[in-house]
């Protein structure tokens, strides 16, 4: 799925625009993105983590000619996906499905009784 096709459900399943859901989703990347480069973490329950990683400098080697290379170390983004997100993806739980709020209630309420009568 890419950035479209998401907008495209998103705007189904949360029965917006499409151009209100990619303002969604913008804001949302945008938010994300200033969050892990001010050094936080965004913890999403169930769905995961983006947080920042640090890698080490290190010492690496040109495939071609053999030479040694110094890498510099880097503040990469990390995602780590949460327990419900695992279980959906492994089939032991089914993902969320759309709210059934949409449907109307058809069922009657429940007729009260009469209060007993005080001899």
């Amino acid at each position: 799925m890419n950035k479209s096709e998401l907008i495209d459900a998103l705007a189904e399943r949360a029965e917006l625009t499409k151009a209100q859901a990619g303002k969604a989703l913008d804001a949302m990347l945008e938010v994300i993105t200033a969050t892990l480069t001010a050094g936080e973490q965004v913890a999403l329950i169930g769905f995961g983590t983006f947080k920042q990683a640090l890698r080490a400098a290190r010492e690496g080697r040109n495939p071609a000619t053999g030479a040694k290379l110094k890498i510099a170390a880097a503040k990469l983004p990390k995602f780590s996906a949460g327990a419900a997100l695992k279980a959906a993806v492994s089939g032991k739980k089914p993902a969320a499905k759309k709210p059934a709020a949409a449907k109307k209630a058809t069922a009657k309420p429940a007729a009260k009784k009469p209060a007993a009568k005080k001899k």
